[in-house]
């Protein structure tokens, strides 16, 4: 039997925990857990720790299926805003995040996982959000089987948005009459 080196250990435990650390809801600790990575020896190749965790952290979100754990890793991924990253580690995020935008194959994400991509994209990579869309918005009109439900949940939408609207209005109304007795 054979052992792990002992700084190969650590660097492979550090690589583990970049692909969970969002899952458990500590995403206040990453400043810390990014100080104190190891060092790899391929870091001239690869970049720095944070180019480690969002490669890892990308690798991770391909491989997930469940809805419900995938949005929580999307709603998490705003803390990787600001980070200094190389090129090719943020192409590769980009790359796995546009990876849900789309309704069909090779992921088939749910409209939640969609719009929660989007809104990950936008929060992160907020350059070239508008060309962005417009191109999704291109290729959708390419694929007239969609338009029915796209439609529709547009249209469920804009209700939904009138009817919260006419809500708040009535509610603010109440509440001033309210505060004119008083």
């Amino acid at each position: 039997m054979s052992s792990l080196p002992l700084n190969q250990a650590q660097r492979e435990l550090f690589l583990l925990l970049s692909r969970f650390i969002l899952f458990y809801n500590s995403v206040d600790k990453i400043d810390r857990f990014l100080k104190q990575f190891p060092i790899f020896p391929n870091a001239f190749l690869v970049g720095g720790p944070a180019d480690f965790f969002v490669i890892e952290l990308a690798d991770q979100l391909q491989k997930l299926k469940v809805e419900p754990v995938l949005l929580h890793y999307l709603s998490q991924i705003k803390v990787l805003q600001g980070m200094e990253l190389r090129m090719t580690t943020s192409t590769r995020l980009k790359a796995c995040l546009y990876s849900f935008t789309s309704p069909g194959g090779p992921m088939f994400p749910t409209r939640a996982v969609r719009h929660a991509a989007w809104d990950a994209l936008d929060l992160l990579f907020p350059v070239g959000r508008y060309p962005r869309h417009l191109i999704s918005l291109f290729f959708r009109l390419l694929y007239p089987w969609y338009w029915p439900s796209s439609c529709w949940n547009f249209i469920v939408s804009c209700i939904t948005a009138v009817f919260y609207s006419l809500l708040r209005l009535l509610f603010s109304g109440r509440d001033k009459l309210r505060g004119a007795k008083n």
